[in-house]
């Protein structure tokens, strides 16, 4: 990959981030930590909801509840009125798992730092629900904020998962012909469900949250009726003539992130196709390492975010 392309933000990790790093491990993952553990993970369970709005929302922004494809969605305003950009947010979760109480001031965070209004679709969850169901959610709220803002000044967002959904439904948009958003943002994104490099298996020890053949898993179950392997479930082998017409794209990823491998490629196959891209990374940073919000890597995020609206 070319200089021009990948950036090393952060060479060190900071205190806040291994001070964040060393609680978070003696903490239960959420996720499954292999193949064989899936199957019981999902079967019988009761479906987790999603993490409350802290009650400080409404004192601090313009909350609005609306609905899209008859699930619920909450737009964050800036106090002093809608941002000049709007950022439609997915929040991450394996496709498996809804909105954690990290995500609310992740948000909060680029509402203030960003000056933009953020839109949270609460999709609902596989395998309960069809991926089908998932994907009419992000296309309905995308249509209703695109009748009311101009589309060239909305950004889709989303963390793992849901940077999976919102390159996924730039790629859609795309191939229809239709409006489309200005930019694309991702944080750590999903982008191969297969997780076919071997790469990953020598930053797989130094991941604590997320493991190669329990995401394999998760992402069968939740592919359904398609091929886990083919674009539309897996982005990361979208041809390049559907590539070359996504946005300018920007990804941010930790180096002990599983999902840095599949970022690197596909920052590539953006280039390639001609698609004004580029990756950050961060040394030592774990997965969404932005939700760790006071540590001088999101802060640093944040920042590139607002510079990358304002090119």
């Amino acid at each position: 990959m070319t200089d021009n392309v990948t950036e090393l933000r952060s060479a060190r990790p900071s205190l806040i981030m291994r001070l964040a790093k060393f609680l978070i491990k003696r903490r239960k993952s959420v996720f499954p930590q292999s193949g064989e553990e899936v199957a019981p993970y999902l079967d019988n369970r009761r479906v987790p909801p999603d993490a409350e709005m802290p009650d400080g929302f409404k004192n601090r922004f313009n909350v609005i509840h609306w609905t899209a494809a008859d699930h619920p969605v909450v737009t964050l305003h800036p106090k002093s009125g809608p941002g000049e950009w709007h950022m439609l947010y997915f929040h991450g979760g394996g496709f498996v798992l809804p909105m954690f109480k990290e995500h609310w001031p992740l948000a909060a965070a680029m509402v203030q730092h960003c000056g933009v209004s953020v839109t949270l679709p609460l999709y609902p969850v596989a395998p309960e629900t069809s991926y089908k169901v998932q994907e009419a959610v992000a296309d309905a709220a995308f249509a209703k904020l695109a009748e009311s803002h101009d589309p060239a000044k909305i950004v889709l967002n989303g963390d793992s998962a849901g940077g999976h959904m919102a390159l996924a439904l730039a790629l859609r948009l795309a191939k229809a012909g239709v409006v489309q958003p200005g930019k694309l943002a991702l944080f750590a994104p999903w982008l191969d469900v297969t997780m076919k490099d071997e790469a990953m298996r020598a930053v797989e020890p130094h991941d604590f949250m997320l493991k190669i053949t329990a995401l394999r898993a998760l992402g069968t179950v939740w592919a359904e009726d398609r091929d886990p392997a083919s674009p539309e479930a897996s982005p990361l082998y979208a041809s390049a003539d559907d590539l070359a017409m996504l946005p300018p794209t920007r990804i941010w990823t930790g180096r002990h992130d599983l999902f840095i491998v599949d970022s690197r490629t596909f920052a590539r196959k953006l280039a390639e196709a001609g698609v004004d891209v580029k990756l950050y990374e961060y040394e030592s940073a774990p997965h969404v390492f932005m939700a760790i919000t006071p540590s001088r890597e999101a802060k640093d995020t944040f920042a590139l975010l607002k510079r990358f609206l304002a090119e």
